[in-house]
This record gives C-alpha cells, sequence and structure tokens, in this order.
C-alpha cells in the first residue's frame, strides 16, 4: 500500500522523476519527465522511457552502461543538460539520491530551468535598461536646470541693474517683485538639481576646514531680520564643548539648516524659533553634533508625520497651494545628512510646534579641554525640553481666538499691518496679514469673513479700501 502511494506521488509530481539501478537501465519515468522528454506513451508503442539507459536522458552525466556510483552527483544539486528523444536540449537542476529501501536503486529529480535562465536574462535585460533609463534622465535634468539657470540669472542680472537706474517707486517696487521671484526660482532649480544628484548616486560631500560658530552667525543673519519682521522670537545656542573649528561640507549644513529655519518660520505666526547645537559623542577625530530646531508653529498630525521625508510630498495638498513648496526640500535633507553619517526625525503635535532634529558627523580640528559628560547631555536635553514645553503651551495659548495671548498678539500684529499699509509697503503688509488670518482662524464667521476682505483689499494694493477694511477688523476684534 507504502509503494502505490510512493508511486502516484511520484506520478502526479510536477518535477522530472526518473528511477534507474546500477546499470543504469530506467525502470520507471513520471508523466512529466516522459512529457518533457517526449517519451509519452501509446498505446502498443513500446515508445516509453522504461527500458533505456539513463545515459540517453543524461549523456553528459552518465555514460552509457555505467555504474552511476562511480559518476555520482553525491546526492547535490546540479546543473546537467538533459536530451529529449529528439536529440533536442534543454537545462535543469537535478539531484540523485540512492534509495536507503533499495540499494543499487537510484532516483533522478530535474526541474526544467529554461524558463527560469529566460526570465533571468529579461530582469538582467530590464535592469540595465532601467540604469540606462535612469542615467538618461539624471543626465536630462541636469542640462535643463542648467538652460533654465542661464535665462533666470540674466533676468535677475538684468533687473538688479535696473533697481539702480530707475527712480519710479511702482517701477522699482516691480522690479523687486521680479529679483524675488528669480531668487525664488533658483532655488528651485537648485532644489530640483540636487535632487536629481542624490537620486542617481552622483552626489559628493566636498569636506573641508570652517569655523563653526561663524557659520551659525551666518545662518542666523540670514534669518533673523524676517523672524523678527514677522514678530517671533529668535535664539540661538551653542554647547561650550562645540570645538571652534571643524571638517565638514559646510554649505550643505547651511543648505540643511537654512530649509529647516524657512520651514519653520513658513509655518509659524506667532511665539518663537529656537536653534540649539551640542556635542554628542566623539570617536578618535571624529566627533557627533546634534542639531534641534524648534518652533511653536502650526505642527504636524500624528498621522501625517511618515510623509515629512518622502519626495514630492507634503502633509496635505493645501499645504503647496497656502504656503507654497516643492515636497523636496526635507527629502534632500535626509540625504544629506545620511551622507554625513547622521539621521534626521521630528516630533510634532498640531497646532502645538514642530521640533526637528538631525546629527551629523564632522572632523574636529583641535582638543577639547573638557569631554562633554552623559550627565552634561541629559541636562542640556532637559534644558531644551522645558523652554520646548513653554514655546508649545505659548503659541498654543495665541492661536486660540479669544485667549489674553491671542488678544495680545492680534493687537501687535494688527499695529504692524497697518503702519505697512500706510506706508504701502504692501510685501510686508501681506506677510502680517497671513500672521493675522492664522490668529483668526477659530474666530466667529464674521470675523473670519473681515479678514479675508482686508486681505484681498492688501493683494489688490488698494489703500482705501485696505484702510477702511482694517478699522472694520479692529473694531471686531476688540469686542
Amino acid at each position: 500500500m507504502e509503494d502505490e502511494n510512493s508511486m502516484f506521488l511520484m506520478e502526479e509530481a510536477l518535477e522530472m522523476i526518473l528511477v534507474f539501478n546500477e546499470e543504469g537501465v530506467v525502470s520507471y519515468a513520471n508523466a512529466a519527465a516522459r512529457k518533457k522528454l517526449g517519451y509519452e506513451e501509446e498505446p502498443g508503442s513500446g515508445s516509453g522511457l522504461a527500458g533505456r539507459d539513463v545515459g540517453e536522458v543524461f549523456p553528459n552525466a552518465f555514460p552509457w552502461g555505467g555504474v552511476p556510483g562511480d559518476y555520482t552527483l553525491g546526492g547535490a544539486q546540479r546543473n546537467l543538460v538533459a536530451y529529449r528523444r529528439n536529440r533536442t536540449c534543454f537545462p535543469v537542476e537535478a539531484k540523485v539520491v540512492e534509495s536507503l529501501r533499495r540499494p543499487g536503486t537510484y532516483v533522478c529529480m530535474a526541474n526544467d530551468i529554461l524558463e527560469k535562465e529566460h526570465l533571468g536574462r529579461e530582469i538582467g535585460q530590464v535592469r540595465e535598461e532601467a540604469q540606462q533609463a535612469a542615467k538618461v534622465k539624471a543626465e536630462f535634468v541636469a542640462n535643463v536646470t542648467h538652460e533654465l539657470r542661464t535665462p533666470v540669472n540674466g533676468i535677475l542680472g538684468n533687473v538688479r541693474e535696473l533697481v539702480e537706474e530707475v527712480t519710479d517707486p511702482r517701477t522699482v517696487k516691480a522690479l523687486q517683485l521680479i529679483e524675488r521671484c528669480c531668487g525664488d526660482m533658483n532655488k528651485i532649480i537648485n532644489n530640483i538639481l540636487d535632487f536629481s544628484k542624490l537620486d542617481a548616486g552622483k552626489f559628493t560631500l566636498e569636506p573641508r576646514r570652517f569655523h563653526f560658530r561663524n557659520m551659525l552667525d551666518y545662518v542666523k543673519a540670514q534669518h533673523k531680520g524676517r523672524i523678527s519682521e514677522k514678530g517671533l522670537d529668535f535664539f540661538v545656542t551653542v554647547s561650550p564643548q562645540v570645538p571652534e573649528y571643524v571638517v565638514g561640507d559646510e554649505l550643505r549644513i547651511v543648505q540643511i539648516l537654512n530649509n529647516l529655519l524657512s520651514n519653520a518660520l513658513k509655518f509659524t505666526a506667532v511665539g518663537k524659533i529656537t536653534v540649539q547645537v551640542l556635542r554628542t559623542a566623539s570617536v578618535g577625530d571624529k566627533i557627533e553634533l546634534f542639531f534641534i530646531i524648534s518652533d511653536t508653529g502650526i505642527g504636524i498630525g500624528e498621522a501625517d508625520m511618515d510623509k515629512l521625508f518622502r519626495s514630492f510630498s507634503q502633509v496635505d495638498a493645501s499645504i503647496s497651494r497656502k504656503y507654497g513648496g516643492t515636497g523636496l526640500g526635507l527629502s534632500i535633507c535626509r540625504q544629506l545628512v545620511e551622507l554625513m553619517g547622521g539621521r534626521i526625525e521630528a516630533e510634532s503635535e498640531k497646532n502645538r510646534g514642530s521640533t526637528f532634529s538631525f546629527s551629523v558627523w564632522l572632523g574636529a580640528c583641535e582638543e577639547e579641554h573638557r569631554e562633554q559628560s552623559p550627565d552634561d547631555v541629559k541636562a542640556v536635553f532637559r534644558q531644551m525640553a522645558h523652554q520646548g514645553q513653554e514655546g508649545a503651551k505659548t503659541g498654543g495659548d495665541a492661536r486660540s481666538y479669544g485667549t489674553p495671548e491671542n488678544r495680545e498678539a492680534l493687537k501687535k500684529n494688527l499695529s504692524k499691518l497697518i503702519l505697512c499699509i500706510e506706508m504701502e509697503n504692501w510685501e510686508k503688509a501681506e506677510m502680517f496679514m497671513e500672521t493675522v488670518r492664522q490668529l483668526a482662524e477659530e474666530a466667529p464667521a464674521e470675523v473670519k469673513r473681515g479678514v479675508l476682505r482686508l486681505k484681498m483689499a492688501i493683494q489688490k494694493e488698494n489703500y482705501e479700501k485696505a484702510a477702511a477694511e482694517y478699522e472694520k477688523l479692529e473694531q471686531l476684534t476688540a469686542m
């Protein structure tokens, strides 16, 4: 009964099975073997594999009339060539074992790998084509961004010359707007080019010795004016254990900080923005620096956190429309940080602010007087956590319409807004108007409509309408 079951299993198996003796004479071939090798029996034809020599199927592995023991495959799986009845051949993966119950009887199990090899060649071809396509895409993006940058820089240069010559205020304002647009276009082009290089694996860092605190002062100077104009507090602190000089790619560290600070400014209406740097580890002549950028802005919901560092991704579609951006900045930051041996993370809560932190490994250029102990690091983190909680609390209360903090922030920004309207500085007026809009997000419908009317008047640069709508909004918010 057991032999019958075994025979049934072999007969129905998908792989080819041949059974033969020490002389190489085949005593059994299952259905798969008969079909693939062209020995399917027809009634009365006697054309089956039984009685034939195994060397007829595997001439390169077994000689005719040979003893398999002298040519054993050792039970290991090997690649062989199987010959069909019509003498055509195909590759197989085969294993030959001796029966434990019947010494001198051998079983060969083989799988046709012709399709597998063909599929492997196709996969290799597809991979090669994909690599070639990626190379062509990278070259195309590099060429296009170069071609775009040339006319943009041409426009920018001519506009700057005209600004120095033109005296009409309205013309100067229009030229300054063109200049700002060209600057924004260059930033987008640079982002696309950086992303293309990173995606193609052709991006290389350019480490050099630089003064760390001077670099941080440069970053601070770039953002301090705009942050102060928006009515936000701005703090930058550096741990004493951070050396004066380090070795690294200064340009890319500045790029990461600029991107994170620009985002913090973009999404923060009230409160503060802080930058903190400390030294967290050292190995040989390498040190790890840890950067923390915190804000009290609109924050991000937990469900959207996984979208932050994806390419071409924003938390939601309205973000792009309301605040602008390509969705490449944080993706580029992540890849740059990883190239410098670190990692970047984010913590945020809706309407309670965000904290972005990243680490990089840099070369140290001088001996330190004192190593930073774990207790020092913990103390700095406790201070940062306390400051972050206080900042989030302040920002959160200010965004809750009707609270004392909210009324104070509205009053402060409205006073700056009317000053910009009086001076007809519409660009800054739009900036303060956006802050007022965020502060009034939870306000009654009547106040929201007043905010919208004032915003439209400012966008149209209509002084009379803007002044009138300002007075109405001021009365509404004073209630």
